[in-house]
């Protein structure tokens, strides 16, 4: 009789892949770059700001990981084309770059268009078509990963340009899913709710908005840094190896009403 076979759960190491983690500096971006690390990646970091990005890389390269940084406006798709050209071989990327300006459309002028849609929009866009050439080229059945927003799924007072542009993210995401599939490259989003950053710090400082925030979410608190690390690691893992086109809700149940 033959012996059955029986399934072996996929690793959610990353020994040997190189992520690039866009946004890294400070808040989520720095928590998935973190994250990434300890599971064995060697990470990249980059964003607009060198310095928050060397104390990043040091407490990785500390805690026994590997991590450089550069310098990177992810809104120039030059710098963005000779950034992925620079690194070589990329395995996994994670844009974490975004803002937000909370306005009331009467409220919107030029400027606040150009700036959410350059840095939400435009720039993963520049992303994913450069590391997505760089994957291809060197054959590699990789992640694209973008930290999106449950706003990407739901709408809210003072958030129409925030929310148009993650609402695109999630349209570039199922698209770019079928376009790069048949190589075996998968595209995701992750989508938290409210967590503590210095993003949000501004907005939780008002009582009124912290209580309707978080009388929205199921869990009834609002995100850490450490909740978005689990997610990552599965995306950027083989754990995740059937998992494209779609995205991961850390949400705490917002979008499940």
């Amino acid at each position: 009789m033959n012996k059955p076979s029986f399934p072996k759960s996929p690793s959610f190491r990353l020994d040997g892949k190189h992520a690039l983690v866009v946004g890294a500096g400070r808040g989520l971006g720095a928590a998935c770059a973190i994250a990434l690390a300890e599971a064995g990646a060697s990470v990249s970091l980059a964003s607009r700001t060198s310095h928050e990005l060397e104390l990043i890389s040091n407490y990785i390269v500390q805690q026994g990981g590997t991590a450089s940084y550069l310098r990177l406006d992810a809104t120039r798709p030059a710098e963005v084309k000779a950034c992925v050209e620079s690194l070589g071989p990329i395995d996994i990327l994670v844009n974490s770059a975004g803002t937000n300006r909370p306005l009331r459309i009467d409220e919107v002028n030029q400027d606040d268009i150009d700036s959410l849609f350059d840095i939400n929009l435009k720039a993963a866009i520049y992303l994913a078509r450069e590391v997505s050439i760089s994957m291809r080229k060197h054959a590699i059945k990789g992640s694209l990963i973008t930290v999106s927003s449950q706003m990407g799924h739901v709408g809210g007072p003072k958030r129409t340009l925030y929310c148009a542009s993650k609402h695109a993210l999630e349209g570039m995401t199922k698209a770019l899913a079928w376009e790069l599939g048949p190589e075996g490259i998968r595209v995701n989003t992750l989508c938290p709710t409210f967590f503590r950053t210095p993003l949000t710090e501004p907005m939780l400082a008002d009582p009124a908005f912290r209580d309707f925030v978080i009388g929205r979410i199921a869990l009834g608190r609002l995100g850490e840094l450490q909740d978005i690390m689990g997610p990552i690691v599965f995306l950027a893992s083989e754990a995740s190896s059937l998992v494209t086109g779609t995205s991961l809700m850390v949400d705490g149940g917002w979008t499940a009403q």
